[in-house]
């Protein structure tokens, strides 16, 4: 007796009762849906083994239908019923990641034969998702490279918080790892076998934001020819995470706050409310308490974000976990190389501030890997402001540090100056990244002209 449940969506109740016949008679579990719309709930509240979909249907289409069953079980695959005149959809439904198709009329062996084919597929999916689950529960941590006191409170931290429903606000600089600190929240939760959704708040322009959160019905906006269904509604049963929510708009963030405290999202264009299921994690890399004062962020939802804040430290203030991300990307990066890296280069590594912090480092080591032409990684193959960093803070250079950093700063201001204040132009002016010289302004407490 077969146990696996199929779900099957086609707008020709005919053929419909056909399949359903068929699939019973074999003894699999059977779902019989009109559209994909009807399909798109019973994703998100049951499990199914297999999809079976028609591609040309009133309202939402068999395309959209396997986007949408993408986002909420990536393994699922999926069969597409097709006509002659629909072939080329079929093709392109392959290429986005579709199991197989099979042409109007077909013959019922060779429907059997692809369906017991496409559920041999799910099985070996099936098994290697279970063991690649079982090995990432044994440590939700592998994925974060740290052994110091700060971040081992912060692994605390997120194996208390983890089992809950409450809200957690991660803050830090660029490129601490928010991101890597939310999925171990999400993947040592209850909620880990459901998806968890990523929105980046300052990616996506504004304009376009709303209906990405919360989707639109068809006719909401110019360009809105069919239905789309929000990041809300995907992540239902599972976690949201908005990656730089101080870039949100007053107006959403006011949206947002309504989603927060009624467990409802509204669509573009819709008057209908539809229940979610989520747990929110939010991060930024903004001082959120300076934007309430300045008015560009409401209270209300601050208090509703700030439940459990969990603030990453920057690389400088945890210079013990260098070492340990070094030998990380190298061994990475490095191939058949097996590079090693010289003493003298490690410290230097690890006396500089790193503004972009385990990005910065991870980027770097990336670009040394490839273009290393020993297998040891020398002071020389560092950059020159690496370098430069470093030698500031050893030997005689110590005593005259001060003089030093009047001199950069001077420098940095006169360069904003001449520029008119643009960070690109400056920071072309003085040969440095953009990035350091933002660091580098924060670090001396440079601020525009008025």
């Amino acid at each position: 007796m077969n146990n696996e449940r199929i779900l099957v969506v086609d707008d020709d109740a005919s053929l419909r009762r056909i399949i359903e016949f068929h699939l019973k008679k074999k003894g699999y579990k059977l779902t019989a849906l009109e559209t994909a719309e009807e399909a798109v709930k019973h994703l998100k509240k049951s499990n199914f083994e297999l999809l079976i979909s028609d591609i040309k249907m009133s309202g939402m289409d068999g395309l959209d239908l396997l986007q949408i069953a993408q986002e909420i079980k990536p393994d699922l695959p999926v069969i597409f019923i097709t006509a002659f005149g629909t072939i080329e959809m079929a093709v392109e439904a392959m290429k986005l990641g579709a199991y197989d198709y099979i042409t109007k009329p077909f013959d019922l062996d060779d429907f059997m034969h692809t369906v017991e084919k496409a559920l041999d597929y799910h099985r070996l999916l099936d098994e290697n998702l279970r063991l690649k689950k079982e090995l990432k529960n044994r440590d939700s941590f592998s994925n974060i490279i740290a052994a110091s006191k700060p971040m081992e409170e912060i692994f605390n931290s997120v194996r208390k918080v983890a089992n809950t429903d409450t809200t957690v606000l991660i803050t830090g600089e660029s490129g601490t790892g928010k991101e890597l600190i939310a999925r171990a929240i999400h993947r040592e939760s209850e909620r880990s076998d459901n998806p968890m959704i990523t929105v980046n708040c300052a990616a996506i322009p504004r304009d376009l934001l709303e209906s990405e959160l919360f989707g639109h019905v068809a006719g909401a906006f110019t360009g809105a020819v069919k239905n789309k269904t929000g990041k809300f509604q995907l992540a239902d049963g599972g976690t949201i995470f908005l990656d730089e929510i101080g870039d949100l708009s007053m107006e959403l963030q006011a949206k947002l706050l309504r989603v927060l405290e009624n467990r409802v999202v509204e669509p573009v264009g819709s008057n209908e409310s539809t229940p979610v299921d989520i747990r929110v994690l939010a991060a930024t890399n903004q001082d959120l308490n300076k934007k309430l004062k300045a008015g560009e962020f409401r209270e209300d939802l601050f208090y509703r974000l700030n439940v459990i804040p969990i603030n990453i430290p920057p690389l400088r203030e945890r210079r013990e976990d260098i070492p340990l991300l070094v030998k990380h990307f190298l061994n990475e990066y490095s191939d058949s190389k097996r590079l090693s890296i010289d003493p003298k280069a490690l410290k230097e590594l690890s006396e500089y501030d790193w503004p972009g912090n385990v990005r910065e480092l991870k980027n770097l080591l990336k670009r040394i890997a490839v273009l290393a032409e020993n297998s040891k990684i020398m002071p020389s193959d560092l950059p020159p402001e690496i370098k430069s960093e470093g030698s500031r803070k050893t030997g005689e250079d110590r005593a005259g540090n001060n003089s030093l950093q009047e001199t950069e700063k001077n420098a940095i201001v006169d360069a904003l100056r001449k520029t008119g204040w643009n960070q690109t132009r400056a920071a072309k002016r003085l040969q440095i990244p953009r990035h350091i010289l933002i660091y580098r302004m924060k670090k001396y407490g440079i601020r525009e002209e008025e």
